[in-house]
């Protein structure tokens, strides 16, 4: 006979996003009864990019959470790129080269999320939260379908428009960057690879035009190779809402970015008339204004929950594992000690140290290289 879990002795995670179910993970593997409620139907719902760059410190932090087998399926999805970012003007020109002293590793997004899903039998999907509740001995989430869900400690790692946030910090801001990014896949092959230099297939190559504009590409090897590709650009320069951008087709979402590279090197014309249709997709970039710590308590938050930043400085990701994997051993004497002890309040003081440093970090590449 399996034995019953007390409530308070569980950890709720309000979504199941890469800092969620590193948590999640963290959890199951020191013995914590944990639960995973996310709002989308299922892991595929909903796009949000193609490739992540993991460094040494989101490395580390998989160690720490993952299974053996877990974590040599990570190591053999994922590809070590040359450890360069080069930046390259319009017309292709080599303009500088910056040099990752530990460069890490390109993964897909969609394939780090399977794999941190793995073994989770306490994923919920569907379940958007709509407010949750606390006494003296636990706290209780609400979800739209009219169900609830009871424990000792809820984790807010729902993202950018968190509702625990706005519940929990009502005063912390986020704010448009006035950034935009248009995003797709080219997949590599016997036409496409000779669009790129030897020297792209790096952690990410900037090519940088007139009027604030960027075109990015990174590789990535699984489930097949291909060449992320997104054009950055400035709000102002669509002259659509984010409402009209958001009904275009794969077609009209490339013409837009075509647009936008008028004039420049007929190579870089050709990553973007390569995108795969189907792949292309739109995105609002935002970040998060630091704020000061708050009174700990049985509700904390992680990743862009907390400190959500543009991806200018490609260290998104990384926080929210360093996060996951923080706040999982904060949280292995269960719930009820790591109130008691403290141990959340110590996460949350180095989370936002770091958090935020990262936000200040992103935020000032996005403002040198787009304005």
């Amino acid at each position: 006979m399996s034995k019953q879990v007390r409530s308070e002795d569980r950890v709720l995670v309000i979504g199941a996003g890469i800092g969620g179910l590193c948590l999640a993970q963290g959890l199951t593997r020191a013995g914590i009864p944990c639960a995973v409620y996310e709002r989308d139907d299922s892991p595929e719902s909903r796009l949000q990019g193609y490739r992540l760059h993991i460094d040494v410190l989101g490395i580390r932090a998989l160690r720490e959470v993952l299974p053996d087998e877990l974590y040599a399926r990570f190591e053999a999805t994922s590809l070590r790129p040359r450890p360069t970012v080069p930046r390259y003007d319009d017309q292709l020109a080599l303009q500088s080269v910056t040099e990752f002293p530990e460069p890490g590793v390109n993964v897909n997004r969609m394939t780090l999320r399977r794999i941190l899903l793995g073994g989770l039998d306490g994923v919920r999907f569907g379940k958007r939260l709509t407010h949750y509740a606390t006494d003296a001995g636990g706290v209780t989430a609400y979800f739209a379908d009219g169900t609830t869900a009871r424990g000792g400690v809820l984790v807010g790692a729902d993202g950018v428009n968190s509702p625990v946030r706005r519940q929990y910090l009502p005063h912390a801001r986020i704010e448009d960057t006035g950034l935009r990014q248009l995003y797709g896949k080219i997949p590599l092959d016997g036409r496409t690879r000779p669009l790129f230099d030897d020297e792209m297939h790096a952690v990410f190559s900037m090519i940088l035009g007139p009027g604030h504009t960027m075109v990015g590409v990174a590789p990535v090897a699984h489930p097949e190779p291909f060449m992320t590709c997104l054009v950055g650009l400035r709000r102002e320069s669509i002259g659509l809402t984010d409402e009209e951008v958001a009904e275009l087709s794969g077609e009209q979402l490339r013409e837009l970015a075509l647009q936008q590279v008028d004039g420049w090197h007929p190579r870089v014309r050709a990553m973007v008339s390569n995108w795969a249709l189907e792949t292309v997709f739109p995105l609002v970039i935002r970040t998060s204004v630091p704020f000061a710590p708050w009174a700990s308590s049985r509700v904390t938050l992680l990743g862009d929950a907390v400190h959500a930043m543009s991806p200018a400085a490609g260290a998104g990701a990384n926080a929210a594992l360093r996060d996951g994997a923080a706040l999982a051993a904060a949280l292995r004497a269960g719930p009820r000690n790591a109130i008691a002890d403290g141990a959340i309040a110590a996460y949350e003081a180095a989370m936002l140290a770091h958090g935020f440093a990262a936000v200040r970090e992103s935020a000032a590449n996005g403002h040198q290289y787009l304005g």
